[in-house]
């Protein structure tokens, strides 16, 4: 492009958080108050407390929910999966993952404007702290005065504050309230590395929610662009009913009982530009399905309270599907509904069968390191082994190692019994002890007993020896 000419403008809005040049639109939605928002407050803030409250409850000796990162560690519920959970966990993530495609096949986007942390937080904690400070948004979103420096000022004060208490109750999901407790109670000098890491929590927090806001729900978030694909025409959205509204204009509507009907025949949006201006995403509902749009009923409120107002029915703006909104019948019960729900039942039992069959305590026997045995001088063998003992319990516990079965062999441990922390593991290393004439073709298997008070468990192992025949195993003489 040569000097002078200019770089042409878009002919429609790429994102609802994009002005024409490519500038940032900043968005300042309305409260509609209405049925929906008082139904969305009563649940934000019931999940608000939730998410406040679930890393001080415990469950059989356990955080309710502990996302221990550094020990490998996950306890969801009263249950600890550990390292060796592979199975559990991958059942688990993947009964999430069909549980989204269910949730998002029969009710669209509605966990974006009802239960999503960024939701709750952006529209119930930081935009009315924001309303404190800054009075309430104008028509079209502007600020009906200029907010001070001093306002702005205590507004993101405020931000801060509230992002620090988040970032601390997020943190506690990983670290766990006790050591939480300690980072915040020592010097940031006594342990750096975790004061940096609540620092950057803490930043990225009043980054989001101060600055980047929605367009983590636009940009961000790849679930606006899966639902594309998780949903169909049966999907329960938030839509506008063209055939009700258009045309829009002011006047009396197709809905009257005006006896010049056919003069004033409009549709029953009048243009107010509600549903645009209370939309915390920007859009404009009346375009169709988008993208952006998180299913939180602010336009429906909206469009409600403009409908009583002019004495027209409500629901204009209403949850429905594209298939109704379009005059087909509606289809509850489908085929890919049937097979998710198919599949996930499946899963759960799964799931349930290996929670139920799992031991409180792992066992794992290993060949000790060099050579795999040893011929004494008085005729035995000695085969060197590892024994893992894994602790899956709330309560320190001492496990006895014997063996009960293999014929004349003695077990030479160190330690006797081993005492494993509640969710822990230890290692020990031993001896087993066999007179060569045990083994035949070099091999012999003996049965090991590792016990405690409240389980027990056997585990077989196999000893390497001298590469001799039996007696008895002998073939008999020609």
């Amino acid at each position: 492009m040569t000097a002078g000419h200019l770089i042409p403008s878009p002919t429609e809005r790429v994102l609802s958080t994009l002005n024409a040049d490519g500038s940032r639109r900043w968005l300042r939605p309305r409260v509609s108050p209405g049925r929906f928002l008082k139904a969305r407050r009563i649940l934000a803030w019931a999940l608000i407390a939730l998410f406040t409250a679930l890393p001080f409850i415990r469950i059989r000796n356990a955080p309710a929910i502990l996302l221990d990162i550094g020990k490998r560690q996950f306890t969801l519920f009263g249950k600890t999966f550990l390292p060796t959970d592979t199975v559990l966990l991958a059942v688990l993530l993947l009964g999430i993952v069909v549980s989204v495609f269910l949730v998002t096949a029969v009710l669209g986007r509605v966990w974006c404007g009802w239960g999503c942390p960024q939701t709750v937080y952006m529209e119930f904690v930081y935009r009315p702290i924001e309303r404190l400070f800054e009075g309430p948004p104008g028509r079209g979103g502007t600020i009906g005065r200029k907010a001070s420096v001093l306002r702005t000022a205590a507004k993101l004060v405020a931000f801060l504050l509230v992002s620090m208490g988040l970032a601390h109750t997020f943190l506690s999901y990983f670290v766990g309230v006790d050591n939480l407790r300690l980072w915040v109670a020592r010097s940031p000098v006594d342990h750096p590395t975790s004061f940096a890491i609540m620092v950057a929590t803490t930043a990225l927090m009043f980054f989001d929610f101060a600055w980047f806001r929605e367009q983590t729900c636009i940009v961000a978030c790849p679930y606006g662009r899966l639902q594309s694909v998780l949903i169909d025409r049966d999907s329960l959205i938030v839509s506008y009913d063209p055939m009700r509204g258009e045309p829009r204009g002011h006047g009396r509507g197709a809905h009257t009982h005006s006896p010049d009907r056919a003069a004033e025949a409009k549709g029953d949006c009048i243009d107010c530009n509600l549903c645009v201006e209370t939309c915390p995403t920007g859009i404009d509902i009346r375009e169709g399905l988008r993208m952006e749009c998180i299913g939180c009923a602010q336009c429906i409120d909206a469009c409600d309270v403009v409908m009583g107002k002019t004495r027209r029915p409500l629901g204009l703006i209403r949850y429905s599907s594209q298939g109704r909104i379009a005059g087909e019948r509606g289809r509850v019960a489908r085929p890919r509904l049937f097979v998710y729900a198919t599949v996930l039942l499946v899963i759960a039992g799964v799931f349930s069968v290996l929670v139920s069959h799992a031991k409180d305590t792992d066992i794992t026997l290993l060949r000790g390191m060099g050579v795999p045995f040893t011929e004494l001088a008085n005729g035995e063998v000695a085969n060197p082994a590892r024994l893992k003992i894994t602790n899956r319990g709330r309560t320190p516990r001492s496990y006895r190692v014997e063996i009960s079965g293999g014929g004349p062999a003695r077990l030479v441990l160190d330690e006797q019994p081993v005492t494993v922390q509640p969710t822990a593991a230890v290692t020990r290393g031993l001896l087993i002890v066999v007179p060569a004439s045990s083994f035949v073709l070099g091999k012999h298997e003996v049965t090991l007993r590792i016990y405690d008070e409240q389980s027990s468990v056997e585990t077989k192992y196999r000893l390497l020896g001298p590469y001799s025949v039996s007696p008895s195993a002998k073939a008999p003489a020609q």
